[in-house]
């Protein structure tokens, strides 16, 4: 079956394979052009847990600024988290920038999985990833798409995450030894526009006829999934405090581990594991609560605002940019600013 099933997909991926800035298109690949490890990389850490349409911009700038591993491990570590502030899990971005400094000093990266493993912040996934699609081994890439598409190709009634090794053992059956890389993004294809997790387009599946749970009238409830524990709530307060004298705002930057790691942020205190006082003595203003929802929590953070001049006791005073802010930080912001501007 896997000669036919590989077969198969590439063929179709030759024809349909979605264009994407960090891809080496199948054409271009067969006139010899290999794909760049550094691109591969930056996509799947910016990918993890995050859409191809939230970031295509990102990756676009990113290798606008920072066009090789060598330029991105000389960039200073604020502007990197700058720019990445919006996407997310930002413990990504200092791994991403430990790993590039480590490949630099390395003079590239490893061409074998054990090697990439062994680097800041890549795991099995995007190790199996540059592997494969950077240089061309016969790795194993399993993400959502994949664990979907083999889940229903052999109609595994195994519920997620129990069936993970199953389903890995059927992926590594149908990896070809050849166009590996092509062969693990044709699979990934499939499964974001036709094997999709909601009503899947059959009809036009290029591998319909090997697909048991098509046969058996099940795609669509494949694969099965345990049901979720419900995610706890955290409760905490953030202040927003603006210098009267020229509008500066009272800013810190948070902890290079943690949640929000090493990014900028207005004080807070009680959602993160701290119990720090209000940054200074003065009457606040409670202005309204952000929601936000994090992997593990939902959180509600009351928003207390004041002008007052004050001396902090910590942080520091600075011209505010709010693209410059991680998600969280840009809802209080915004909470503030309704309220400002009425």
């Amino acid at each position: 079956m896997r000669d036919t099933i590989s077969g198969d997909l590439l063929a179709w991926y030759d024809g349909a394979a979605r264009k994407m800035p960090w891809r080496t298109s199948p054409a271009d690949r067969a006139g010899g052009v290999r794909p760049d490890p550094y691109r591969v990389w930056l996509s799947e850490v910016m990918l993890q847990q995050t859409t191809v349409a939230a970031v295509t911009d990102y990756f676009t700038r990113f290798t606008a600024r920072w066009p090789d591993v060598g330029a991105l491990a000389a960039a200073d570590d604020g502007d990197v988290m700058a720019q990445w502030a919006g996407l997310g899990y930002y413990a990504r971005a200092r791994n991403l920038l430990a790993c590039a400094r480590q490949v630099a000093q390395m003079g590239g990266f490893p061409t074998d999985e054990a090697g990439l493993r062994a680097l800041r912040g890549i795991g099995p996934y995007t190790a199996a990833a540059i592997a494969a699609i950077a240089y061309d081994q016969p790795a194993v890439v399993m993400d959502g798409n994949v664990e979907r598409v083999m889940a229903r190709v052999f109609a595994v009634q195994t519920p997620l995450p129990t069936a993970k090794a199953q389903l890995y053992d059927l992926a590594a059956s149908q990896t070809p030894q050849t166009r590996a890389g092509d062969y693990a993004q044709a699979v990934m294809d499939l499964g974001a526009t036709i094997c999709t997790p909601r009503s899947p387009a059959c009809g036009i599946c290029p591998i319909l006829h090997h697909c048991a749970a098509r046969a058996a009238g099940i795609a669509a409830d494949l694969p099965r999934k345990l049901p979720k524990p419900e995610k706890p709530t955290r409760t905490g307060q953030v202040w927003i405090i603006r210098r009267p004298t020229d509008g500066a705002f009272l800013l810190e930057r948070r902890a290079e581990k943690g949640l929000l790691g090493g990014m900028l942020s207005f004080p807070s205190s009680g959602w993160d594991g701290s119990d720090a006082p209000p940054p200074a003595p003065l009457e606040y203003q409670t202005l309204g609560t952000a929601r936000h929802t994090f992997t593990h929590f939902h959180l509600n953070l009351q928003v207390l605002a004041s002008d007052a001049p004050c001396n902090p006791a910590r942080g520091a005073f600075m011209p505010l940019n709010p693209k410059d802010l991680p998600t969280l930080m840009r809802k209080v912001f915004t909470i503030w600013s309704d309220v400002v501007t009425r």
